[in-house]
């Protein structure tokens, strides 16, 4: 589903100590995480909405990044939302997403049942149960609140846009709503509750970054990987996803690229997620002859469901031939596709045994991999 975003970054975020738009969390500032998460989502564009003299810092904060723009906002939130609904430019009945960048920490899984749930009412709001015992009173308790239909209200908030829109212009003159979920209520819209997320925390105070960074500490892990095959009657040979002419081919159940296994091992190893032959048996015909880049792709899919990424990978080559120099860059260039790595972050190397050992004997061909990744700590 085509969707559009506005992010509000006018406030003075006074209370944490002022600016925390633009406080570096994790290493980046705090409005580039939500932008980055909307983009990779999908968005086709996303509206930053500043206040009138962060424009440029703005462009600081966000260099590199494409698909959105900034714009000065307002001096209360709804006027900052109405700037961000005015400046959008594609269709006005798509899905807008309204989002504060002080909850920077905002997944992809959020976005989407958000935008699943917005068919079903005029808009969807994310919001967690209230789970603590809510007393009513001033320096003494005056009675205890039933919390058993009371909600935490979130964002990201999703609505068509041209229903939003209607909703502020109905909104009354002189109050300011504090979400637009109450905009859209008061003009007599259904908005669902959609399952939200505890990390979606709103940085509000100065402790709550460092809440914020306890919660996206990650540990950095190195797996290893070591394959061989033996040569036979063949024509070329898959190494490292690229296909080389050679009067002997690997053999092996898949297409036999020691390369690839190697590396898939690795990843799967720094995991602690077992071997490749775990996941694809090859004693199970379904993988006889396959071609082994969906092998490294399914690591790398399990690794970013675990909420990891790949940070660089390694991988020699063992062989007296074929002379692999003259199509390492190749295979940099393969794996840094398949992998979705900077080619800077992929490494290709060979050596020989010096005519020792098997592969020394040209029997066979080896290779060994390193992967280096992050998870949630």
């Amino acid at each position: 589903m085509t969707f559009a975003a506005i992010v509000v970054a006018a406030g003075s975020g006074s209370r944490a100590g002022g600016d925390k738009q633009w406080r570096p969390l994790g290493g980046r500032p705090v409005v580039r995480w939500s932008v980055e998460a909307l983009l990779k989502a999908g968005a086709q564009e996303v509206v930053v909405v500043v206040a009138a003299d962060g424009l440029d810092r703005a462009a600081e904060a966000l260099a590199g990044l494409e698909g959105w723009r900034a714009v000065p906002g307002g001096a209360e939130r709804a006027d900052s939302v109405r700037a961000g609904l005015t400046a959008l430019t594609g269709a006005v009945d798509r899905p807008v997403l309204v989002h504060d960048a002080a909850r920077p920490l905002l997944s992809e899984a959020m976005i989407r049942r958000l935008l699943e749930a917005l068919p079903d009412g005029d808009g969807a709001i994310a919001a967690l149960p209230v789970s603590d015992t809510l007393k009513r009173g001033g320096d003494r308790i005056d009675g205890t609140v039933d919390r058993s239909r009371l909600w935490l209200a979130q964002t990201p908030q999703a609505f068509r846009a041209d229903r939003l829109i209607a909703a502020y212009a109905a909104w009354p003159e002189g109050s300011a709503p504090t979400d637009e979920a109450a905009v859209v209520e008061n003009d007599g819209g259904q908005v669902r509750l959609v399952e939200g997320d505890p990390r979606l925390m709103k940085l509000t105070y100065p402790e709550d970054f460092a809440m914020a960074e306890a919660l996206i500490a990650r540990q950095t892990r190195v797996g290893q990987g070591f394959d061989a095959h033996r040569w036979g009657p063949g024509e070329e040979v898959w190494l490292c996803g690229v296909s080389i002419p050679h009067d002997q081919t690997l053999i092996g159940h898949s297409d036999a690229d020691a390369g690839l296994h190697a590396l898939t091992d690795a990843v799967l190893g720094a995991m602690g997620d077992g071997d490749i032959g775990d996941h694809f048996p090859p004693t199970d015909p379904k993988w006889k002859g396959a071609a082994s880049d969906q092998f490294l792709i399914h690591a790398v899919e399990r690794l970013t469901a675990r909420g990891g990424r790949l940070v660089n990978v390694d991988v020699t080559l063992i062989c007296e031939r074929p002379k692999v120099k003259p199509h390492r860059q190749a295979m940099r260039e393969r794996l840094a596709e398949i992998l979705h790595l900077p080619l800077d972050a992929v490494s290709v190397k060979a050596t020989t045994m010096e005519k020792m050992g098997f592969t020394g004997r040209e029997e066979g061909l080896a290779a060994s991999a390193l992967a280096t990744i992050e998870l949630p700590a």
